[in-house]
């Protein structure tokens, strides 16, 4: 028998071999340039060392033109496969001014992973300068199973800049991150945005992507300031938005709050088993426009100081959800059954205008709101969403039927003339009801 300090001995031997293989298996690299070139290799464990780095010290604007001949439109293209790359502490300063001299064709993405099953974690990206990009992402996840913890991006570089889209949704629009691969998994990520564009947004039918604790962020601003401008973009178009108001005409109105970006996650076309869990948004346009037919699943999520907290459709299952109704409507339901169960959190400006609470139509539909609210909003059965999402714009009446509403909230709800066998179960007053085959049941 062996005696058992020598079992002692061999197991401290395999545990220093164990982790000098490990050290040997970690590639620590210290610029830019290595980077750009580790990425493109597969199979590696890849340290870049925390610190400051710029995008014009890789790539200087004198290089650009050389690049549009080459048609290089990605800074920097992750394209390996099998990689892990520990980015914690790296912030990588992004000049807007390299994007707008590029000019890449529409819709591209500055940095690109389009290899698959790597994992990327604490990677930040600031965007600097006033440089105005051509649509596109800061960041774009073109390839399958790939997984990004604890990153952020901040963006910058769209035009125009500071009134949302009253005046349309063209325009030089700049976005944080934009995924079309199947199998993205995103962990605590955050995207920061002080530019026209989506904070998160989904394309291509790319499925099985799932969203946790991950926060999405934008700017408010009051129309009233805007109105306030002797020179800009506004007064050279006499206030005069692309929709028209409540009002009967395009003037934009004073007391409404308007989002500076987009929506902190909206989904294109059908995304297949598409979570979200725990994710926060915060002052964007649309908090959760989740509008994919294909029953994506949204869980504890919370929208706080949007336009729109929460616009969803076919088969969504939003569950212990929150959010509140301080610049525009808690709810938007369009399509067939969907299973909604939101909170509403009592957060209320004063001298902002809101005119609904929800708006709900389509065909088999469950939707329970709780919560509590000073000012009246009404809950819309059998109306659509205002033109363009729009707050200060009217809501049109559309088909509901076979809607269950658990209305547990004081809130008024007002039935429509397009709606038919539904129940409402309310706890607030039914205010008007113009329905057929109405159930009404007053919950205490």
């Amino acid at each position: 028998m062996f005696p058992s300090s020598l079992f002692g001995l061999v197991g401290t031997c395999c545990a220093l071999i164990t982790t000098a293989f490990a050290e040997d298996s970690l590639r620590t690299i210290s610029s830019l340039t290595e980077l750009a070139q580790v990425a493109t290799q597969s199979g590696q464990k890849v340290k870049l060392k925390p610190g400051h780095y710029r995008l014009v010290d890789f790539i200087p604007l004198s290089t650009i033109q050389e690049r549009k001949k080459q048609k290089a439109w990605h800074f920097i293209n992750f394209s390996g496969s099998n990689n892990s790359f520990d980015l914690r502490g790296v912030i990588l300063e992004l000049d807007t001014a390299l994007r707008q001299a590029l000019r890449a064709p529409i819709h591209t993405d500055e940095f690109v992973i389009s290899g698959t099953n790597n994992s990327f974690q604490g990677l930040t990206i600031t965007s600097v300068g006033e440089g105005k990009a051509n649509g596109g992402a800061v960041l774009g996840i073109t390839g399958t199973g790939n997984m990004l913890r604890d990153c952020t991006v901040h963006v910058r570089g769209s035009a125009p800049y500071g009134y949302g889209d009253l005046f349309g949704k063209g325009g030089l629009k700049h976005s944080g991150i934009h995924i079309t691969g199947s199998g993205t998994h995103l962990i605590g990520c955050k995207v920061f945005s002080q530019a026209f564009g989506h904070a998160f947004y989904l394309q291509e039918n790319c499925n099985d992507v799932t969203f946790e604790k991950c926060h999405a962020e934008g700017v408010m601003r009051r129309t009233d300031e805007m109105l306030a401008e002797t020179s800009g973009l506004a007064f050279d178009k006499q206030f005069m938005s692309v929709m028209q108001n409540r009002s009967g005409t395009s003037r934009i109105q004073p007391g409404y709050m308007k989002a500076l970006s987009e929506d902190g996650f909206r989904t294109y076309h059908t995304h297949q088993n598409l979570r979200f869990i725990q994710c926060t948004v915060k002052n964007m346009r649309g908090g959760f426009e989740i509008r994919t037919k294909s029953a994506p699943r949204l869980e504890n999520c919370t929208a706080i100081g949007c336009e729109r907290a929460f616009w969803v459709s076919s088969g969504a299952v939003i569950t212990a959800c929150r959010g509140d109704a301080q610049f525009g409507p808690l709810l938007y339901v369009e399509g067939d059954k969907a299973k909604v169960d939101v909170q509403l959190l009592p957060t209320e400006a004063e001298g902002i205008n809101v005119h609904a609470l929800a708006a709900i139509y389509g065909n088999g539909n469950e939707v329970r709101i709780t919560g509590k609210r000073s000012q009246a909003l009404p809950i819309l059965i059998g109306f659509t969403p205002p033109a363009m999402g729009e707050n200060a714009t009217a809501n049109s009446e559309r088909l509901v039927r076979d809607l269950i509403l658990r209305n547990e909230t004081t809130l008024p709800v007002v039935i429509g003339s397009k709606a038919e066998k539904c129940q409402i179960h309310t706890t607030g007053p039914v205010k008007e009801n113009h329905g057929k085959d109405i159930e009404v049941h007053q919950l205490n």
